[in-house]
């Protein structure tokens, strides 16, 4: 199948190649005064960015033929609006500013953007600076599916390699992974809303509960490994989800959106926003619903996001931002192997549930000091709880209903600041790019472990311990996790010529966490009931600092083709699941250590175009990683999974990502028609290396299918838009020991799955759109995960297929 898929990427390759289109638009700004040098040039649409050199000169390279709208401005003149018609030839023009004594908006040049909803950053944005890294951007306004239920598989499709766990119908949770690294809850990315922290802790426990509505978001933004520069050590990257924000022209916007679907599926939500003299406003709502496709699997959320822009003057502005998700999730629990063959439906949990209350707060601070320095400032904090009630013996041995269940009960109580200075300085004849930014994070999270009641008293869903236990049985684990970190970092982008940037950096990292509390180490018996317990008192302290470095690259080869490489060191600190928990199915090593390495990337690829691509190889070398090992307990003859720094891991893969307009390569770029086609795949090879067991060295590491392959077809006209989408995810192992089967079901293989996706929408006219959707179209019985704990244990069967139909207006 290999050769097929290569063979396949190399012909589309081959073929855009002879087609692509390169043409180019450059111009001279002068005012009265001479040449304009350092005025912004933003190619909004394209995400591309230039700013006039020393020469007052500025170039957008390998653009399509079309229409297109050119706004310059520099701080000091008046905007001025170029409209360029490019046919076959390259355009070169010359703008004159009229001067002004007023302080100017950015630049913006909208152009008009071939709707692939996938793109990726600019070189600098905001205060952040992404030369030389692998990034990716999903514009949600551009994307056809299901954005109702926060479908993975659809919103993420064009970012290759991401192994996803599909856990519920809801979408409530977002899982996935990257080269090798495990999906769960998405803890090895750092997650963020707006640039700032949304997980329970951002190093004592960067699981994310909360994961922003589609609905609700502008566009979703993913940095590979080498992010841990800037946005913390961890070998993921970064994943920030931009917020929609109020309309820049109307005072008042509405849309509002209904949906419908299988298994009870209903949806609703209204975003209004606008502009009001220096204010900017944006308001969202959002409540789902649903039954879920297996029994004891229904859902009710409720999400809340406003936000305010204030500006205080031209170049300064003050913004706040609050965010409300709450949800109760009854969770079917897991399947055994036999189980699931017989019928992947059935559900043997009845009484698991799962709760979230999620508040985060934001306060941002912007100011443009000069046309070439601007200082940013984030202010921000999460009042969080998670509540986890149910069963967690084996999914092998039943429940009886009657036995109290274990309960988990968090509350997360974090602040941070965040700060960062961008500067552009002039050296020699080209503009370089300097940040620096300072960071400080407290984390405290209460954790209490034990016994809930067995719901007896007729509601099901009651997160209160039991009250009929002893106090001193009542909870087998009560502890706090106060968390400090402290965080320099900077990084440069050197411009060594108009072809090649240099971009080192470095961060310096302070981390304090603690442990402080007690636990009861409880007995089980064969049947996973506690029998005997000794109150343990604990207080652990691990402080360090250390300091990682990175270097990235890039050339170009040609308008709007380059060549990017980077290199940074990684770490990941161990997190409080490490430091202390009391699961049947789990136990930690004591001596368990922080995980180091580094990853890489060297890459070509192209945007702005109808023909566009992202072909890398990466390789991640993982020190002291952090796995699970199948382990036998020989004393009762029971059987859990060790946590512990299983070996060395080296991770190598290919990553691509090809996109053409097949429809427009044929007629021409202004052709109103569009038929694109898009591919993308990573071939993964990833084992530990190094291990203290010699029944590891060389095995496969775990969650890493050697294939994932996503292929998809769209079509646009006038006011129809169409997609179908092909996935497939090679098999995988769930433990360091590469078992195939366990009898309990919380290890072995994960076998490959295929699933096609259909959806379509039409837009009646500016104020009515119906949408629609068809997830798993064949049918397909298959699961992407074995739990250990919730919502598990066992396998957890994805849905059957379902679908969906949306409703929405607009004012």
């Amino acid at each position: 199948m290999y050769r097929y898929l290569i063979l396949y990427v190399f012909l589309f390759f081959c073929s855009g190649l002879l087609y692509a289109q390169k043409l180019n638009i450059s111009g001279t700004v002068k005012n009265n005064r001479g040449l304009v040098t350092g005025a912004t040039v933003v190619l909004n649409d394209h995400e591309a960015i230039s700013s006039t050199n020393i020469e007052g000169r500025f170039i957008f390279s390998n653009l399509s033929a079309g229409k297109y709208n050119i706004i310059i401005s520099s701080v000091g003149n008046r905007s001025d609006t170029i409209h360029v018609l490019l046919k076959d030839a390259d355009q070169s023009l010359t703008i004159v500013l009229h001067e002004t004594n007023n302080q100017l908006d950015t630049v913006i040049v909208n152009a008009v953007q071939e709707k692939t909803a996938f793109t990726r950053l600019r070189d600098v944005e905001g205060t952040a600076i992404y030369a030389g890294k692998k990034t990716e951007v999903i514009l949600l306004k551009d994307l056809i599916g299901n954005k109702a239920t926060n479908n993975t598989r659809q919103v993420y499709a064009k970012v290759a390699g991401l192994n996803i766990w599909e856990n519920d119908l809801s979408g409530l949770q977002l899982a996935i992974g990257g080269r090798g690294l495990s999906p769960n809850r998405v803890a090895n990315f750092n997650t963020r809303q707006n640039g700032y922290d949304i997980s329970a802790d951002a190093l004592g426990y960067p699981e994310s509960y909360y994961t922003p509505p589609v609905e609700a978001v502008e566009r979703i933004e993913i940095v590979r490994g080498a992010a841990s520069l800037q946005y913390g050590t961890q070998f993921g990257g970064m994943i920030n989800f931009k917020m929609l924000h109020g309309s820049d022209t109307e005072k008042i916007s509405l849309t509002t959106r209904l949906s419908g679907g299988s298994f009870g599926f209903f949806n609703t939500s209204t975003g209004v926003g606008g502009t009001t003299g220096k204010l900017n406003y944006y308001a969202f709502y959002q409540h789902k619903s649903g039954n879920g496709w297996r029994p004891n699997s229904n859902f009710n959320a409720n999400t809340g996001y406003v936000a305010a822009t204030y500006n205080l003057r031209q170049n300064m502005s003050v913004t706040l931002q609050y965010t409300h998700m709450d949800y109760l999730q009854q969770q079917p629990g897991g399947l055994t192997d036999a189980d699931f063959t017989a019928d992947p439906h059935q559900s043997i949990r009845a009484r698991n549930w799962f709760k979230v209350n999620w508040n985060l707060g934001a306060l941002v601070f912007d100011y443009q000091l000069t046309n070439k320095l601007r200082f940013n400032n984030r202010l921000f904090g999460l009042a969080a709880e998670r509540d986890a009630l149910g069963i967690l013996t084996f999914i092998n041995r039943a429940d009886d209903g009657t036995a109290d269940r274990n309960l988990y009960v968090d509350h997360y109580r974090n602040w941070g600041n965040e700060s960062r200075l961008l500067y552009q300085y002039n050296l020699g004849a080209l503009t370089s790019t300097a940040l620096i930014g300072f960071r400080y994070y407290q984390g405290y999270t209460d954790r209490q472990q034990g016994f809930g009641n067995n719901g007896s008293s007729g509601r099901k869903d009651d997160f209160t311990f039991n009250p009929t236990l002893k106090t001193d049985t009542l909870k087998y684990s009560d502890y706090t996790f106060p968390e400090h970190n402290l965080a320099l970092f900077a990084e440069n982008i050197f411009r060594i010529n108009d072809h090649l940037n240099i971009i080192p950096g470095i961060r310096y990292e302070q981390i304090t966490t603690r442990a402080q509390g007690s636990y009861n180490n409880v007995v089980f018996d064969l049947a996973g009931n506690p029998i005997a317990q000794q109150k343990v008192n604990d207080n652990k302290l691990n402080a360090r600092s250390f300091v990682i470095a990175g270097i990235g690259a890039t050339y170009g080869l040609q308008p709007n083709v380059q060549l990017y490489a980077n290199f940074s060191q990684n770490y990941k600190a161990i997190n409080f699941n490490d430091l202390r928990t009391q699961n049947p199915n789990l136990r930690v090593d004591s001596a368990l250590k922080d995980e180091k390495g580094f990853s890489a990337d060297l890459g070509i690829r192209k945007t702005n175009g109808i023909f566009n691509y992202d072909i890398s190889f990466f390789l991640v070398n993982y020190d002291n990683k952090i796995g699970s090992i199948l382990s036998v307990d020989t004393s009762n003859n029971v059987i859990y999974n060790m946590r512990t720094n299983v070996a060395r891991s080296v991770h190598v893969g290919l990553e691509s990502y090809i996109e053409a307009d097949i429809w427009k390569l044929c007629k021409g770029a202004a052709s109103k028609t569009s038929l694109a086609v898009f591919s993308n795949f990573s071939l993964l090879s990833a084992k530990y290396t190094r291990s203290k067991d010699p029944s590891i060295n060389k095995r496969k590491v775990e969650f890493v299918p050697d294939l994932i392959f996503k292929t998809g077809l769209s079509f646009r006209r006038k006011k129809f838009a169409a997609s179908y989408q092909f996935s497939y995810t090679g098999s995988q192992y769930t433990d360091a020991t590469n078992a195939s089967f366990t009898a309990n079901a919380i290890d072995g293989l994960v076998p490959s799955y295929i699933i096609m996706d259909l959806s379509a929408e039409y837009v009646f006219n500016k104020q009515w759109a119906l949408s629609g959707s068809i997830n798993n179209l064949a049918n397909r019985s298959y699961f992407t995960r074995r739990a250990d704990s919730y919502p598990g244990p066992g396998i957890v069967p994805a849905d059957a297929r379902s679908f969906y139909l949306t409703l929405q207006f607009h004012l």
